[in-house]
């Protein structure tokens, strides 16, 4: 059977609260005894050693030894006194012979003699008894007797005796603990309401974090804890509902990313498997074979890319990416970048602009990893410049970093998409008319090659004219020096040209754009 915490904290919490009132009122209930006692017997021993007073005062002596005690003249004060206190007070001589008293407690009628051994412990001092006086009394009542002594020489002439019924006291402390146990119960009733509400106020949360936490494993992570409040709870449905997000972008994230996996893997291999059937089954004349074989040979290089970029995105989720820093010339990296794209530059009739100006400029870094960013923005810029259009680059040296500047004409980005460019498998292209081999991680591994560098990128287009990155490499706090001079010529000859494709090749894992 499944373990409520709702009840187990209810049970748990109301059996304290139950032990506390059963201490409270056994405690209380002690006390009371205790009190009661040290009352009675006051109250007792004071009336009776009144009594013992005003009759030691009527004492007449007859004799040497003897003496008379007028009881009619102290049966008045007996009676006022035993009815005041609610108890029986009677005077007996030595031998337990009752001489005068008073009923009102116990309503006997004329009882004569009490047990004589009372009267000898009363004698030295004190009797307290609690009991029915050797048969005395039919039931349990507390006695107190004193002496009675004559007043001139203090001899021991009898004693006094108060006594009162334990029912009487039994009777009142029943009629307390019923009070007690009335207001006990509705006091467990009322902590019972409030501690189950606080309980299930405090359970509340959990069991909403429990359902949504089955809903997540169910595949909706649109499930939300409400928060209540601002304690620990509250804390901890904040905390929920944080991990809910991180799970939800994440699954998001991982469906698209299958989606686009699987779609740009469908492309190529569709194309391949097509091609290299047709040549298989004669559907493919010979002389036209060496063309489809090239298309096919495109393909794969298209699939290798994919592969190493998806390598490259594992490695940067895994945290896998170590940089190996060392100072290098960026100006470089930008002029052999561009003679890389010399024949497509060429081809589109595109200008390139800020070269006449560019200077040697170290900057600190992984050099291959930041030759891909280079490579990737470069690629961008020539796949989305229109025929006769123009690139420009721009490299600035400041006081903390060294920017580098790619700017490129062309239809640019629209404003609603440039917040999102950076994002995994985004294109701006979906139509892929321009963009039919990019895959939409380029600008998504650009960024976090920077951001492992300390760096940071930035986008700006204006629609229909320009799109412009600028990317930035903070300056180490003692930057070497450059050792070699670099030529800036964007056309150099054919064995360079040969270079520029050979790096092309080495370089097309970082191939991807948006």
């Amino acid at each position: 059977m499944q373990k409520s915490i709702f009840k187990r904290y209810l049970s748990i919490t109301m059996i304290i609260v139950l032990l506390s009132f059963i201490m409270l009122g056994s405690m209380m209930m002690l006390f009371f005894s205790q009190y009661w006692r040290n009352e009675k017997k006051e109250l007792l021993t004071q009336n009776a050693s009144s009594i013992a007073g005003l009759a030691e005062g009527y004492l007449v002596q007859e004799g040497e030894t003897e003496y008379r005690l007028p009881t009619e003249v102290l049966q008045g004060f007996i009676s006022s006194f035993s009815t005041s206190i609610d108890a029986d007070i009677f005077i007996t001589d030595l031998k337990g012979n009752i001489l005068a008293g008073n009923y009102p407690n116990s309503k006997l009628q004329n009882p004569t003699r009490v047990p004589e051994q009372a009267v000898a412990l009363a004698d030295k001092g004190l009797y307290e008894g609690r009991n029915n006086f050797n048969g005395f009394y039919k039931g349990s009542y507390y006695i107190i007797g004193v002496p009675m002594r004559a007043p001139i020489d203090g001899t021991s002439v009898g004693a006094v005796f108060a006594a009162t019924s334990v029912v009487t006291v039994n009777s009142f402390r029943d009629d307390w603990f019923r009070i007690f146990l009335v207001a006990a119960a509705v006091a467990l009733a009322v902590a019972f309401c409030v501690v189950g509400m606080f309980a299930y106020r405090l359970v509340k949360p959990m069991r909403q974090m429990s359902a949504a936490a089955r809903s997540f494993g169910a595949g909706d992570f649109s499930v939300r804890v409400p928060v209540t409040s601002e304690d620990e709870l509250g804390q901890l449905a904040v905390s929920f509902n944080n991990m809910a997000n991180s799970l939800s972008i994440s699954e998001g994230t991982r469906r698209s990313f299958i989606a686009n996996v699987s779609h740009e893997l469908k492309t190529p291999m569709t194309t391949i498997a097509g091609f290299i059937d047709g040549i298989l089954d004669g559907t493919i004349p010979q002389g036209e074979q060496e063309k489809y074989l090239q298309v096919v040979s495109s393909e794969v290089k298209r699939l290798s890319r994919l592969v190493r970029s998806m390598l490259d995105l594992s490695r940067i989720d895994n945290g896998e990416m170590k940089l190996n820093p060392n100072s290098f010339n960026i100006t470089r990296i930008l002029v052999d970048t561009l003679l890389t794209f010399e024949q497509r530059i060429d081809e589109k009739q595109i200008e390139v602009r800020g070269l006449e100006n560019a200077r040697a400029q170290t900057v600190y870094g992984d050099q291959d990893l930041i030759h891909q960013v280079v490579y990737n923005l470069i690629e961008n810029a020539v796949k989305f410049t229109q025929q006769g259009g123009y690139i420009a680059v721009q490299i600035i040296d400041g006081i903390d970093r060294t920017s580098v500047v790619i700017e490129n004409s062309g239809q640019g980005i629209a404003a609603e998409e440039l917040p999102r460019i950076f994002e995994r498998f985004y294109k701006t292209d979906r139509s892929r008319s321009q963009d039919k081999n990019g895959m939409g991680l380029g600008l998504y591994i650009v960024k976090t090659i920077l951001k492992l560098h300390g760096g940071d990128i930035g986008v700006s287009s204006v629609a229909g004219e320009n799109c412009r990155f600028e990317f930035y490499l903070p300056k180490p706090s003692a930057p070497p020096k450059l050792k070699e001079g670099l030529p800036l010529k964007l056309k150099e000859s054919k064995s360079r040209e040969a270079k520029g494709k050979d790096q092309k090749e080495e370089s097309e894992h970082g191939k991807t754009e948006k």
